[in-house]
């Protein structure tokens, strides 16, 4: 079932330069970039993004860390997208990642974890319109989709 799913590529993505190598694996696996953009999170988008997480112990950390630099957002879509891209990031703790995965190859800690994908198709469609206005998304079709 083609799905939409938001991915944030985080402040450690950004700054250690591994914007491009991540977007290629989204992208090689067959996913379409429908909306993209570089934003610096406010603290009151931060809190609204993870608002499950209010209350537990690292949630001041995880406001303090996903503000502290530039992030890029974005909405991809595919064939069962929100499943697709939670296997090409691999689990939240980059140390227990499989390899191969973007952070079983790039992550060493929990919250240092390069990015974050919607778990469910409930949270792609809260969490979109956090980061995207319906005019910011785009609908086209690309010349390889009836191949992938």
């Amino acid at each position: 079932m083609k799905e939409r799913t938001l991915v944030l590529l985080k402040p450690d993505a950004v700054n250690r330069r591994l914007v491009g190598e991540i977007l290629t694996r989204f992208e090689r696996k067959g996913l379409k970039i429908v909306a993209m953009k570089m934003l610096w999170l406010t603290k009151e988008k931060a809190e609204e993004h993870y608002a499950v997480h209010k209350g537990k112990p690292f949630y001041d950390s995880l406001i303090k860390y996903i503000t502290s630099s530039p992030i890029i957002a974005m909405v991809l879509e595919g064939e069962s997208a929100i499943k697709v891209v939670r296997k090409i990031m691999g689990v939240t703790d980059g140390v227990e990642a499989a390899p191969g995965t973007i952070r079983g190859d790039f992550a060493l800690s929990i919250q240092n974890n390069l990015v974050h994908g919607s778990d469910s198709v409930e949270s792609a469609k809260r969490e979109i319109p956090i980061f995207f206005d319906d005019s910011e998304i785009y609908d086209y079709q690309l010349s390889d989709e009836k191949w992938i």
